[in-house]
């Protein structure tokens, strides 16, 4: 978004009426805003309330200019109303109850907000998302790719019918496979999820274009069809590339390299992505996005010399709590290369700073899957 939307003109209108601030979650000078407001995944938008010092809006996930510009739109109606309806006002519940981590709490207040809501509420969509994330958030993955089949009817045609669908999806993807309704919801959302994607009304950027690849070829992991699941990861590539070539900036251009490198890795190609992640690193010399996708692109083929210096470079440039991804990753490399004594002292030096990291940025399930991975190395 910060490379596609924010930059658009079509945004300059709001610029007196909203203060904007940007948040750096792997900063550790940001910890109490992320224990104040838990972000679950990247982008979220909170839009705050400073009056009442509450959420007056929170939407999680991309977003093209329209769509925020609807999004803004309603917030600041939500802000200045002397009075809500009933459903608005449980749809902000909702929003607050998210915003505190309390994912279950929060999908009793957007399955409240749906119920109260008139006949064409225009928020209905939003909160169908909210509803469908909030279920899968609190690992209710029954509840949530039910829902996301009864909800996506009603906003088929629409933005929000991508989200639904696709998430309610992994849902059903992530349901034990001896649950009874498990095939029957795996093949309806799938289903949801293509008429999305070939559905000309419903325009969503490429990037979300791209989640919904992911979707689907996830769902037809889940179904043992290894041929259709080797042609959509080729389309998918194939498709990042054109997107990639279509950007006009180095900004933009990056923004599908954890995407492409992703589809490159599991095609078992991963010599393709050296040349853009090179690129990336010589474009954002600052950046340790690039050399840690290079250490993975690098292990991938085996070049281990190659992937521990890339290794080297994005641990001197990473902070926060990406720095254990980065980490965990060079263990990796070090199993790969039969270096076991290396392997034990990078998780324990992960574990050691994960154990270090303020409270809103440390994760005890995080720690703990660490610990469990060093417990595993003999």
């Amino acid at each position: 978004m910060k490379a596609y939307v924010f930059t658009d003109k079509g945004l300059e209108r709001y610029a007196g009426r909203f203060v904007w601030l940007s948040i750096n979650t792997e900063d550790a000078k940001n910890a109490a805003f992320l224990k104040r407001y838990p972000i679950p995944a990247l982008p979220t938008m909170l839009v705050l309330d400073a009056k009442r010092d509450t959420v007056a809006l929170r939407h999680v996930g991309g977003a093209t200019v329209p769509q925020l510009q609807k999004l803004l739109t309603d917030a600041e109606k939500t802000y200045r109303a002397k009075s809500l309806s009933n459903a608005d006002t449980l749809l902000a519940k909702g929003d607050r109850l998210a915003s505190d981590g309390k994912h279950a709490e929060a999908s009793k207040a957007y399955e409240e907000a749906i119920a109260a809501a008139p006949k064409s509420w225009s928020r209905l969509g939003r909160t169908a998302e909210s509803l469908v994330f909030a279920l899968s958030m609190a690992g209710e993955n029954e509840r949530c790719a039910s829902r996301a089949l009864s909800l996506y009817r009603r906003v088929k045609g629409t933005v929000s019918a991508a989200n639904v669908s696709s998430v309610g999806l992994s849902c059903a993807v992530s349901l034990d496979p001896s649950h009874a309704k498990r095939g029957e919801w795996l093949g309806a959302l799938e289903t949801a999820t293509r008429e999305v994607f070939d559905d000309p009304r419903v325009v969503i950027s490429d990037d979300d274009r791209s989640g919904l690849y992911m979707s689907l070829i996830d769902a037809r992991d889940a179904a043992g069809d290894d041929e259709e699941v080797v042609r959509l990861k080729v389309e998918w590539a194939a498709f990042l590339e054109g997107a990639a070539a279509r950007a006009k900036t180095p900004e933009q251009r990056t923004v599908y390299d954890s995407h492409r490198l992703t589809a490159y890795l599991d095609l078992g190609t991963p010599e393709k992505a050296i040349p853009m992640l090179e690129q990336s690193e010589r474009d954002f010399p600052d950046d340790y996005n690039p050399p840690a996708r290079l250490a993975l692109a690098y292990k991938a083929m085996q070049q281990y010399d190659k992937a521990l210096a890339a290794s080297d470079r994005a641990l001197a440039r990473v902070y926060g709590p990406r720095k254990l991804t980065v980490l965990s990753a060079r263990a990796d490399i070090f199993q790969a290369l039969g270096d076991t004594k290396a392997a034990r002292e990078t998780l324990q030096q992960a574990i050691a700073f994960a154990k270090s990291l303020p409270e809103g940025q440390r994760s005890d399930r995080r720690i703990a899957s660490l610990e469990k991975r060093l417990a595993s190395i003999e």
